[in-house]
């Protein structure tokens, strides 16, 4: 029989990584002490007890320096301790982000205009009629019918007009919608339209299924900016402080690229490693925040210029992610949106 060989210290939490999660998210805890009893050879035989606020979190993998837990359904406090009583660690603090609104099908990154106000989709499968197809949540996360009259509706952006823009790509159309709801057509012929976004001179940039980048100028005139393999979907749009169109579309590979497009047309690859890279996003630094998975953990990462990198948010299943003028940060999942409080101010081509 082992010999029990109890610990009267205090667990030590050194790092947690990464710094934000949403339900279902994995946060790897590296410190000291993890492990309440020991057997004589060092070895675990009691996992350890970790609680994100008021809410117990699964052990996936525990040892006395490393333990991994998954954020369970409930967690909302960010304040992480790991032990019992008179053995546990000093409150961690990290990111949790919340739920706001569910029962959606976002394919894409949500909208967020100056007032803090979300727009969001529940797209359906392609040819699908579904009620509602654009919802809006505002800032107290009441989450209203926007848009009912429109089929797949998949990409949003927000104009320097106020204006909402909605891609759908079933009809190939753009669609220009007022705060209280008028719609009207854009402009129409863009293919099976997916990503969107605008540069800081109002040009509108839409990304089609077949790989053709369309720049729309504020007259409404038709550009072909840029043209992609046909296996890559320009599927995910955002025009970065350095006057350059960032791509992304997601394949069957795990070893994908997020793509940078010259004002010539010029296309070179920006970042090469992530699986199924999905909405993207700048902060105001200039670094760009990708819906990704980057060494096999899925969440959100954050590239810089220099193109090193850092796994910033665990959680499944996200699409797409924006900024909110309260330095949250807004995810879309296949299903819901989230809420997360991370300090980061995004980066906005122009006033809004």
């Amino acid at each position: 029989m082992p010999i029990r060989k109890e610990r009267n210290v205090r667990p030590l939490i050194a790092e947690v990584q990464p710094e934000a999660a949403i339900t279902g998210g994995e946060l790897y805890i590296r410190g000291k002490g993890f492990s309440a009893n020991l057997d004589q050879s060092g070895s675990l035989m009691e996992r350890p007890h970790v609680m994100l606020g008021e809410v117990q979190a699964p052990v996936v993998i525990g040892s006395d320096s490393l333990v991994i837990v998954k954020v369970p359904e409930g967690a909302s406090a960010g304040e992480l301790i790991v032990g019992e009583g008179a053995h546990a660690s000093e409150i961690w603090s990290c990111d949790i982000g919340i739920s706001i609104a569910e029962n959606l099908h976002p394919v894409a990154s949500p909208a967020v205009d100056s007032f803090g106000n979300i727009y969001t989709t529940f797209s359906g499968s392609r040819g699908q009629k579904v009620p509602v197809a654009v919802y809006k949540i505002d800032l107290n996360f009441n989450m209203r019918p926007f848009i009912n009259d429109m089929m797949n509706a998949t990409a949003i952006a927000i104009g320097h007009d106020g204006l909402i823009y909605i891609s759908s790509r079933f009809d190939g159309m753009v669609y220009q919608v007022t705060p209280t709801g008028n719609m009207s057509v854009f402009v129409e012929g863009m293919g099976v339209a997916t990503g969107m976004c605008f540069d800081e001179e109002h040009n509108l940039y839409v990304g089609d299924r077949s790989g053709t980048i369309f720049k729309i100028a504020p007259n409404r005139q038709i550009y072909v900016y840029a043209t992609m393999e046909p296996s890559i979907a320009a599927y995910h749009l955002a025009w970065g402080p350095d006057q350059h169109l960032y791509v992304s579309g997601p394949t069957t590979s795990s070893y994908d690229s997020i793509y940078r497009v010259a004002d010539n047309g010029d296309v070179e690859i920006f970042y090469r490693g992530l699986g199924r890279p999905q909405g993207l996003a700048f902060d105001e630094d200039g670094n760009l925040y990708a819906a990704a998975s980057y060494m096999g953990r899925k969440g959100v990462v954050r590239i810089r210029q220099d193109r090193s990198i850092a796994h910033v948010l665990s959680g499944p299943g996200i699409v797409g992610l924006a900024f909110s003028p309260s330095r949250a940060m807004i995810l879309s999942t296949t299903n819901a949106i989230y809420r997360v409080d991370m300090g980061i101010r995004g980066y906005q081509p122009f006033p809004v």
